[in-house]
């Protein structure tokens, strides 16, 4: 009995280990080549599992890029969570420490820095309601999270504007997807860097703390 429940413990720790290959070779193949582009059979062979291994756990590729966009914005929700910019007293310090992060990201080539779900939602908002949801999901969860720091900025600032704290967010959401077009458009970070840096400049301005 004991032996056959290790066996199936391994059985069972295998094909999750082929699911996380699978979602990390999304991660990297989408990045890099698109969704449309991106087959099944690369996606095994990127991962080092069978056709069969996928099919055990989505049913499509569109199920599957509904899982990627889910486990991008878990991998990359923990790596924020842990960011410096956190530890900053003053909340619009913690705002523009997460714009001035984001830009620090900007290295490599640019598959390494692009935005998975943003890569996959310009393909697929028409054609795979699934992923374009999930997608959504992915971009104004994330953006939700600058927003109790932009409120208290707007608080301690005594700002009461025509906007409010959650298109704020999203803009900045808005910004960075257009940055990470225009690193794409032109092969190299450059372009988006300066887009960030704009950013930054805005957000100085919208809370008065000046330009640089």
């Amino acid at each position: 009995m004991a032996a056959r429940t290790g066996k199936a413990r391994a059985g069972e720790t295998a094909k999750q280990d082929a699911k996380a290959k699978l979602l990390e070779a999304a991660l990297t193949t989408i990045r890099t080549k698109g969704y449309a582009a991106t087959t099944v059979d690369e996606l095994c062979a990127a991962a080092g599992v069978t056709k069969g291994a996928f099919f055990h756990h989505f049913k499509s590729k569109e199920a599957l890029g509904v899982a990627a966009a889910e486990h991008w914005s878990q991998t990359t929700g923990e790596m924020f969570a842990g960011a410096p910019y956190h530890g900053f007293a003053d909340p619009l310090d913690r705002v523009l420490g997460y714009v001035r992060f984001r830009k620090s990201l900007l290295t490599g080539g640019v598959p390494e820095f692009t935005c998975l779900v943003g890569t996959m939602v310009q393909e697929t908002y028409e054609t795979a309601p699934a992923i374009r949801e999930a997608c959504e999901r992915s971009i104004t969860g994330h953006a939700k999270t600058l927003e109790a720091d932009i409120e208290a900025a707007m608080a301690e600032r005594g700002l009461a504007p025509g906007w409010t704290a959650a298109s704020l967010a999203l803009h900045t959401q808005a910004v960075l997807q257009g940055a990470f077009i225009l690193a794409k458009a032109t092969g190299g970070a450059d372009a988006a860097a300066e887009s960030v840096d704009h950013l930054i400049r805005y957000i100085e301005l919208l809370f008065g703390a000046g330009t640089r």
